[in-house]
């Protein structure tokens, strides 16, 4: 049985991590095997909360322990996607369709080099860098761009209280709106 807890919609519970340094660049890590660029994330277990979950993801992915970390923010409710159906395993026990993830922006409070890729049996990362605010949104894996949106144009006014980066010119025009909406309440 999966230690993933798994609502009866079929949405996994999961957490994102955003760590950001002094400068407000963004930790993105690069998954093992070419397989991609993204945040840090995993999935909450059975018994655990979500803060519970980002710390144990935290160490596990990144090395990174509580004392390492400061919370600067978590999102306000679930955030949800749905996998495409080539991603979805089916499983006849446990179906999931997609997830669902409190998401966390973290301030690092120590030095980088605290940061290790190599704290679990099976690595989930091979490298990381400092990157800038919204290029996340166009390195992540097409069907996680909305959920990195999102996300983002929540935190953005907690890293940058007077210029906030500007968004890219590719965004599409749903998005664009998206945040001059946010920008104006």
């Amino acid at each position: 049985m999966s230690k993933d807890d798994i609502d009866s919609d079929g949405f996994r519970s999961n957490v994102g991590i955003i760590v950001c340094n002094p400068d407000r660049f963004l930790l993105l890590a690069s998954r093992r095997r070419n397989r991609g660029w993204q945040f840090p994330q995993g999935g909450v277990h059975y018994n655990e909360t979500p803060q519970e979950a980002m710390y144990r993801e935290l160490n596990e992915e990144i090395g990174l322990e509580a004392n390492n970390v400061k919370i600067l923010a978590e999102t306000s409710d679930w955030v949800k996607y749905r996998l495409p159906e080539q991603y979805i395993r089916k499983d006849s026990k446990r179906y999931c369709i997609g997830q669902k993830q409190k998401w966390y922006l973290l301030d690092l409070i120590s030095d980088e080099s605290e940061i290790s890729l190599e704290q679990a049996n099976d690595p989930e990362f091979d490298h990381w860098k400092w990157v800038s605010y919204w290029y996340p949104v166009s390195k992540v894996i097409f069907f996680k761009r909305q959920v990195y949106n999102s996300v983002l144009l929540e935190f953005r006014s907690v890293l940058f209280e007077k210029e906030v980066p500007s968004r890219p010119k590719w965004w599409p025009k749903h998005w664009q709106e998206d945040c001059e909406r946010i920008k104006e309440t």
